[in-house]
């Protein structure tokens, strides 16, 4: 499957821009890898907790986290009550109140991830930007890395959103351009990622 994804993908490239075909022929087959070992909940406190940061930076600033917590949930442990704790593991003040934002929605049982799985992207996009810090560019990344959504277009990461503007024309909106590549979208970001020698932001 990853090889017929690769082609389409190439194909699609080579009718855009040379420069973008050889960069994805260039990346070979690739295999999204979605990982929903975690509950929904932590996995998207500790992506809100690691944007805007280098991979390093938010890995640090996580494991401080975990160790404040110790043998408590993080599900629990993320609330008011906890908030200058959180802010001297690192966290801003806007993170720490969306992640406790976010597990006082699972504590009322509305990150079910079942539950969450059975939407289309856009409606859960849609449920998960309506809680307090939490934005599309998020949203994005839990429907492609947790739940393996195949054809999400990230527009609001940067870096992949740079890498495609300078493989193609910037005369051209990003959107459209990926549009191109349905239904195989999150692909196309995942060859950008590696282009530019990005870790994914799982």
């Amino acid at each position: 499957m990853s090889e017929a994804i690769h082609r389409h993908c190439v194909e699609v490239a080579a009718g855009l821009s040379p420069a973008l075909a050889e960069a994805i022929a260039a990346g070979g087959p690739l295999t999204l890898i979605a990982d929903d070992s975690q509950p929904l909940a932590e996995r998207l406190c500790r992506s809100v907790a690691g944007q805007q940061l280098s991979v390093k930076v938010a890995r640090s600033i996580w494991q401080r986290v975990l160790v404040a917590a110790d043998a408590t949930p993080l599900s629990e442990y993320f609330c008011e009550a906890n908030t200058e704790r959180l802010r001297q593991c690192g966290l801003s003040a806007a993170k720490t109140r969306a992640i406790c934002a976010i597990a006082s929605e699972a504590r009322a049982g509305g990150l079910e991830a079942d539950a969450l799985r059975a939407l289309d992207p856009a409606a859960r996009a849609a449920h998960l930007t309506a809680l307090w810090g939490v934005g599309q560019w998020t949203a994005d990344m839990i429907s492609i890395f947790y739940f393996g959504e195949p054809d999400i277009w990230p527009d609001g990461d940067v870096a992949a959103r740079k890498s495609l503007v300078r493989l193609t024309s910037a005369r051209r909106k990003t959107p459209r351009t990926a549009a191109r590549f349905a239904p195989y979208r999150s692909y196309l970001a995942l060859y950008l990622w590696r282009y530019v020698d990005t870790p994914a932001p799982v």
